[in-house]
């Protein structure tokens, strides 16, 4: 059986919560991506995420300045998160369950990948 560590992207893309929109907008163009996994303020916080979806919703949508919003006002936290031996079944039901696109792939000390709706169905094309 497929896990989520055969189909996860190993290179994971962290943001500050005290980054602005409008710098968070920059990145996601230039490093072409998504989502950001928000860092933690230390290692008993909780991982945040922010993604293009939330940008849309919680600032475009309701007007907010792209320019003093920062990210920790919109991102999701805490967040859903599966082991990397985890079943692909059973990712994709927590997906739906959770009503999220892309879910981090933790080991039980750190974060070693994303798993994104895309990664699976570019998986299912193969």
């Amino acid at each position: 059986m497929t896990k989520a560590r055969d189909l996860m992207t190993k290179e994971v893309k962290y943001i500050q919560e005290e980054a602005t929109i409008k710098e968070t907008l920059t990145r996601m163009k230039v490093e072409r991506v998504s989502s950001f996994i928000v860092e933690r303020k230390d290692h008993d916080d909780a991982y945040g995420i922010i993604t293009r979806k939330d940008i849309i919703t919680k600032v475009v949508e309701t007007g907010r300045d792209l320019e003093y919003t920062k990210v920790k006002e919109i991102m999701t936290k805490p967040i859903l998160m599966v082991s990397p031996g985890l079943d692909i079944k059973y990712v994709v039901r927590l997906m739906k369950m959770g009503n999220i696109r892309r879910a981090p792939i933790f080991d039980g000390k750190e974060i070693v990948g994303i798993l994104s709706n895309t990664d699976i169905i570019n998986a299912l094309l193969k």
